[in-house]
């Protein structure tokens, strides 16, 4: 996708640069940032549903016929209504609706929507727009308000992607519509927003610099918040995919009894294999809730929980052969609630170091704060992962959004509370602290060895190109080369007050023509700065 971006940037240039009058310079002709994101919010749209139209295609092929739409207009139907639930948009169906989608879908407009607001942000033109005023106090002051112009052009430029990229999923959603499935458009619009905006902003805070220089645009409190939420819910999302695995191995007979019952062929078998890995991260949600305590439910009036597992009829998906038999739970099961407090621990810990807080009190309200924020991240996953198949028993399936975010909230938060209160403690004690860095070495050492072994597969490659010229960012020193400034550069002031003495003073002969003065050192090696000449003998003339 982005070669077709780069030769709709590439084409119009050429032409310009041919054109008699008009500059040929990069910096020149880049498009406003609105063009720039109106262009990568169509392509992503037509690569994506370029890509589920072939797959829905070779589904209609192997599927009954009508199952996948009937004749070709009904298959780019389909791919079209796929492509908004790629998004999370529901559907309406005669008695009920459809909620629950997989999140793993999402995965394929996220990369292409990433893809496109790169190029976006090489293609438009942003140059940083400071305050006339810059504060004088301090250059913290001045790096602050430096880092506010970055983030307000960071958001303009994910507006600028996600804003046609919403109309265009409306139009898609009107047009797909028929008397079976109804899109939801206001979900549609609202799901394709915000993917495109989160995207679209990550991918033009990426051309700053490194990930380490996307977090420093943050102010040092929410760095700290950010990077503790994330390393704890990662922490509950791994527990949540171990779970998932270590079920499957269990009960693997069951899920290939259920697939034997299914008999979906060969081609078939593939998207009922492709289903079930798009649908894995509801799964994982699923275990993390169920890690958590609250658990999930698979239809209404059922339960699957560390207290205790209640079930009815369930579907005839073979990864739903994992869940446990109704009935009570070994007693043993329950360590797992220990998991979200080991995460709030290890959360506190990197909430201390990454802000030291100067008072004892206020590092365990920071750590706390953590798990709040933890709990409402799980707790918008948990929605994510869950909702309604139709009606009747099926309108209540996965997490209760609610349960997880209060559960969460309170075993994060009071685990990182402590555990951020005493690493605060150590760091601020001189003595106490060479016993935490001996600790954390092998820490450091680890993230180091998984840093270089995925640079090497290419997960953590930086963009080899350099990063454009019209970009003002904190690290433009460390990522391009000193600009050079050209022999015939002139400073506008000095040129300005050159020709008004030029003009107010009576113009000598020729002939009559000063000669240089000799004694005049004359140090202009540098032409782009202040050129200063010194007559050491000037006390004497007067």
């Amino acid at each position: 996708m982005t070669a077709i971006l780069d030769q709709l940037r590439t084409a119009p240039r050429s032409v310009l640069g041919k054109l008699p009058g008009l500059s040929s310079d990069d910096d020149e002709t880049r498009r406003p940032l609105p063009v720039s994101g109106m262009l990568a919010a169509a392509c992503t749209l037509g690569v994506g549903l370029a890509v589920l139209t072939t797959l829905t295609l070779v589904g209609w092929i192997a599927a009954p016929r009508g199952t996948l739409g009937a004749g070709l207009p009904g298959v780019f139907r389909t791919a079209a209504q796929i492509w908004l639930a790629a998004h999370h948009a529901g559907f309406a169906i005669p008695g009920g609706r459809v909620g629950l989608l997989p999140i793993g879908l999402m995965v394929l407009p996220a990369v292409l929507l990433y893809k496109a607001g790169r190029w976006m942000a090489r293609d438009a033109d942003l140059r940083l727009r400071l305050p006339a005023r810059l504060p004088k106090n301090s250059p913290r002051e001045k790096a602050n308000a430096r880092r506010r112009a970055q983030l307000v052009l960071v958001a303009q430029a994910g507006v600028s992607l996600a804003a046609p990229y919403a109309l265009l999923a409306g139009l898609i959603a009107l047009v797909t519509s028929n008397d079976i499935t109804q899109p939801y458009i206001g979900e549609a619009l609202l799901s394709h927003f915000l993917l495109a905006f989160l995207a679209g902003a990550l991918a033009t805070a990426r051309t700053i610099g490194p990930w380490r220089a996307m977090l420093r645009l943050l102010p040092e409190r929410v760095r700290a918040l950010t990077v503790g939420t994330a390393v704890a819910t990662a922490i509950l999302v791994v527990a949540g995919l171990v779970l998932v695995l270590v079920a499957v191995a269990l009960n693997f007979d069951q899920v290939r009894e259920l697939s034997g019952v299914l008999s979906p062929g060969f081609v078939g078998g593939v998207l009922l294999l492709l289903v079930q890995a798009l649908y894995l991260f509801n799964a994982v949600i699923w275990a993390s809730s169920y890690i958590a305590g609250p658990g999930f439910a698979i239809g209404a009036d059922t339960l699957v929980a560390p207290t205790g597992v209640q079930l009815g009829t369930v579907p005839s998906l073979p990864l739903l052969g994992a869940l446990p038999e109704s009935g009570p739970v070994p007693g043993w099961m329950m360590a797992v609630i220990a998991l979200p407090f080991a995460a709030g621990a290890v959360a506190g810990v990197v909430v201390a170091r990454i802000s030291p807080s100067p008072s004892y009190e206020a590092a365990p309200l920071w750590g706390f704060l953590t798990g709040v924020t933890t709990g409402l991240v799980t707790a918008l996953l948990a929605a994510l992962s869950g909702g309604p198949i139709g009606g009747g028993r099926l309108t209540a399936v996965g997490p209760s959004p609610w349960e997880v975010a209060l559960s969460v909230a309170l075993e994060v938060g009071v685990a990182a509370g402590i555990s951020a209160g005493v690493t605060n403690l150590l760091l601020l004690n001189r003595k106490a602290r060479a016993p935490l860095d001996k600790a954390a070495a092998p820490v450091r050492k680890a993230g180091a060895a998984i840093a270089r072994a995925a640079s090497k597969v290419g997960l953590a490659e930086a963009d080899a190109r350099p990063l454009p010229g019209h970009w003002m960012d904190a690290t433009e020193a460390d990522t391009q080369a000193i600009p050079v400034i050209r022999d015939d550069w002139q400073d506008e002031h000095a040129s300005a007050a050159a020709e008004t003495l030029s003009q107010a003073r009576p113009r000598l002969p020729m002939d009559e023509a000063v000669p240089p003065r000799k004694d005049i050192v004359d140090e202009s090696d540098d032409r782009g700065g202040h050129v200063i000449y010194l007559d050491p003998y000037a006390w004497d003339r007067d």
